[in-house]
């Protein structure tokens, strides 16, 4: 209806100026489009600290990112694409691992444009169920091509961001999937991402950066929430004297 019209009702937007072109769509805002006073239903508080979002305490992204960001010191030409998903929070202090964000299933393509523009070294993040849902296109001419660069994978083995609906490809599955696609079996490479693996990470890492063709690595690790689901359900008493966190292992 509204691109042909509503016979007797005038459309009203960002295309006549009622809206901004961009930016957040406030309360006020709305209400001044629709022609209606806006009243303040409560209190602004503007003396509250701030604090952005963050990867939760535990998160599997946060040790890959450390070993991404530890693994690319020595090359400062180094470009960090990602993708959309919980990881895109990488962008954030203290990690800075995310120079460009685009949609879901563009950080492939977005370093294979990058490498075809001579860029070196390019890595992108991008999680599991983001690969499945648009990340197996690009990634299926980047092997093809055999393009310089490195993906990684982040399998938390949930869809984390929107409440943890179940994946379409993890653990085995997804290693399936990935040689399925053509990535050549000697560079694709699987990390746990834990801090006690932090120096063999950054090994890995390292490695496949100076390898001049397409690399892959798949960080398998649980989301933090979805293992701590599990604990409770199975209710499994903590090692005496280990240390060890049954939820995240570390």
């Amino acid at each position: 209806m509204a691109l042909l019209g509503v016979p007797g009702k005038a459309i009203r937007g960002k295309l006549t100026g009622a809206l901004p072109p961009d930016g957040e769509l406030t309360p006020e805002l709305v209400a001044t489009a629709l022609g209606q006073p806006y009243t303040q239903s409560a209190a602004v508080v503007d003396d509250l600290t701030n604090r952005p979002p963050a990867l939760c305490r535990g998160c599997p992204h946060a040790d890959t990112f450390k070993a991404i960001i530890d693994a690319t010191a020595a090359f400062p030409e180094a470009i960090l694409f990602s993708d959309i998903g919980c990881y895109t929070l990488g962008v954030l202090p203290p990690y800075k691992a995310v120079h460009s964000c685009v949609d879901m299933g563009a950080s492939i393509a977005m370093a294979h444009g990058a490498t075809q523009a001579g860029a070196y070294p390019v890595l992108c993040t991008i999680g599991d169920s983001t690969f499945t849902h648009s990340g197996m296109t690009p990634l299926i001419g980047a092997a093809r091509a055999n393009a310089d660069m490195t993906v990684f994978v982040l399998d938390n083995a949930i869809v984390a961001m929107t409440g943890g609906q179940e994946t379409l490809a993890a653990g085995d599955a997804l290693l399936n999937l990935i040689r399925g696609l053509g990535v050549p079996l000697d560079h694709l490479h699987v990390i746990e991402p834990l801090a006690k693996n932090h120096q063999q990470n950054v090994d890995v890492i390292q490695s496949a950066i100076r390898h001049r063709g397409l690399s892959v690595i798949v960080a398998q690790r649980e989301c933090i929430h979805n293992r701590r689901k599990a604990v409770k359900q199975e209710k499994p008493a903590q090692s005496a004297g280990t240390g060890t966190c049954t939820a995240c292992g570390q």
